[in-house]
């Protein structure tokens, strides 16, 4: 017979494998929820950075400097190696001291800030001329209108009315010529020296562009300003009058947020895969913020934009720093800043990366991904690898939508452009982009964790092939459906701030653009007689243009100037 001792001892031995299993199986279980998506953690994310506190993330606020320094306390906790990266921004204007406009000998002078207001975008300097009347100052050679026909304004101060002639029509014919952009270009090509706009509202100050910012596209290479009514009657009595124009653009550093996961093979560790995703938004609206809700001050939660995406990176930062054993190749998260202002962080990252951008195999973007119905989700890029459409096969819980293009309106266009393949994951627009109304309640958290879980089986089936995804440059479109245009040129500017030309990012395959020999990196400075500073001036130039004729298209390209002959066609 055993004895009391002997078992004892047995069931000691029983109780401690069986505790030792337990606790394995706790472990797995408890590693397994570690990399599922949870939406409890987006909600929590989101609902920060969309927070009241965050005033809208607009690039070079305090807001999103926070929202930075979040998500970067977030990468340390995971131990990711990880930086601020910061970019050249001009956050906003002010009021330099060299402003004044007099009305001529005894006629006395209007207030600055009470009676008129340089606008953000407008250039520095002093005219002394006649001012003269032209309307609403549009000039629409398709529409077969002109408001400076008859009129001489050349070295003259042209005084335009808001608005369009069919006065808030929201179909209006007009309407791409409706902003005060459009109309200080027009002056410009007219000869005018400076342009005055007239307030809408009889209170000066609750006038929509009474408010001194800037929208980071150059400036208008004239004086514009922004007179009241009770100013106006003034300058219209006078002969002659003095403008001074003084704007100090105020220069701060705008930041991508990077966090680096390093591989565990020790050869591919050295190729990455960048998943991104933006982390700003509109602040509180205003002119050229690109708000569609342009007369409100309120501040722009941007709970869908993108403060989903940048959850939706977060989440996935915490799946992959916790999966054992880790990944082959390196994972770089990326939050990048600057993206409503014209892919400002993204465009700047990919000209200045954490590791080679030639050892990048892809990257993933994020952008608008929190508002799922009926489980449609987009997918934006598939025709960019060839590799791409094998990987999305198990996307079958989805309704989804392809597009083969690896260009688009989010940061994946900067990588693509540096011909990396790209996957650009979108739920869709709605009535609250871009609106104050696009808040955290509002957020599809549920269905969010559901596209992260399609995002990391795509990652780790892209770690474990062998061979990076293969780089196809996809085949464009003759008529893309894209902006609002009667010809296509095929050029992809550059949106950053900008006097002296436009930049060009890339041009697309067999495009008019190409055949006429223009390359990325080249500078467009003029079409035809038209001067360009800016992408203003780019887009009012190729709307003016007609599908058959020949325009010439002077470039730098380096120290070189190049005319060269582009024939845009229809759309």
């Amino acid at each position: 017979m055993k004895t009391q001792k002997e078992t004892l001892m047995k069931m000691r031995r029983v109780f401690t494998v069986f505790g030792a299993v337990l606790l394995s199986t706790v472990a797995v279980i408890a590693q397994q929820k570690a990399l599922e998506p949870s939406a409890e953690r987006l909600q929590k994310d989101v609902s920060y950075l969309a927070s009241d506190a965050l005033e809208g993330r607009r690039t070079g606020t305090k807001g999103a400097n926070d929202a930075s320094r979040y998500i970067a306390n977030e990468f340390s906790r995971l131990k990711l190696r990880h930086s601020l990266q910061s970019f050249p921004y001009v956050a906003g204007v002010e009021l330099g001291k060299a402003n004044a406009l007099t009305l001529g000998p005894n006629q006395g002078a209007l207030q600055v800030g009470v009676d008129w207001l340089p606008l953000g975008f407008s250039t520095n300097g002093k005219v002394v001329a006649a001012p003269v009347s032209v309307g609403y100052g549009i000039t629409a050679s398709e529409l077969n209108h002109d408001d400076y026909g008859g009129v001489n304004a050349k070295g003259k101060i042209a005084i335009a009315t808001q608005g369009t002639p069919d006065g808030d029509n929201p179909h209006s014919r007009f309407l791409r010529f409706e902003g005060v952009r459009w109309k200080a270009i027009a002056a410009r090509n007219a000869g005018a020296s400076a342009l005055i706009v007239v307030a809408r509202d009889a209170d000066f100050k609750t006038d929509r562009l009474a408010r001194l910012t800037y929208d980071n596209q150059g400036d208008a290479g004239i004086p514009v300003i922004l007179v009241s009514r009770q100013g106006l009657e003034k300058i219209q009595g006078a002969a002659e009058i003095s403008l001074s124009v003084d704007v100090v653009r105020k220069e701060v550093p705008a930041y991508n947020v990077v966090g680096v996961l390093e591989g565990s093979d020790p050869v591919l560790k050295n190729e990455s895969i960048v998943i991104g995703a933006h982390y700003d938004h509109l602040g509180h609206g205003g002119e050229g913020s690109g708000s569609l809700v342009p007369d409100s001050t309120e501040i722009h939660h941007g709970a869908d934009d993108n403060a989903s995406g940048t959850a939706g990176l977060l989440e996935l930062a915490r799946i992959f720093s916790a999966q054992r054993p880790k990944l082959k190749r390196t994972l770089i998260f990326i939050a990048f800043g600057g993206e409503e202002e014209g892919l400002l962080g993204s465009n700047y990252y990919v000209n200045h990366p954490v590791m080679p951008l030639a050892n990048t195999v892809a990257m993933i973007n994020m952008d608008m991904i929190g508002r799922m119905k009926d489980r449609k989700l987009s997918i934006g890029g598939v025709g960019t690898a060839t590799e791409w459409r094998e990987m999305l096969a198990q996307a079958n819980g989805f309704d989804v939508t392809m597009n083969e293009d690896g260009l688009g309106p989010s940061d994946h266009s900067s990588f693509y452009l540096k011909q990396i393949p790209v996957l650009f994951f979108f739920t869709g627009a709605h009535n609250d982009y871009h609106k104050p109304s696009d808040t955290f309640e509002k957020i599809n958290y549920t269905d969010e964790a559901r596209i992260l879980t399609l995002i990391t089986q795509i990652v780790r089936k892209m770690d474990e092939a062998e061979k990076r995804p293969t780089y196809v440059a996809v085949k464009s479109s003759a008529t893309p459906r894209t902006g609002g245009f009667r010809v296509f040129v095929g050029t992809i500017p550059n949106y950053a701030d900008s006097t002296n030309g436009l930049l060009i990012d890339g041009v697309r395959d067999a495009s008019p653009a190409a055949k006429a020999g223009i390359k990325a990196g080249d500078r467009v400075v003029k079409i035809g007689d038209r001067e360009i500073k800016n992408v203003y001036d780019y887009t009012y130039a190729l709307g003016e243009m007609k599908a058959g004729q020949e325009y010439v298209f002077e470039v730098m390209r380096g120290n070189e100037k190049l005319s060269l002959k582009v024939t845009p066609i229809q759309r």
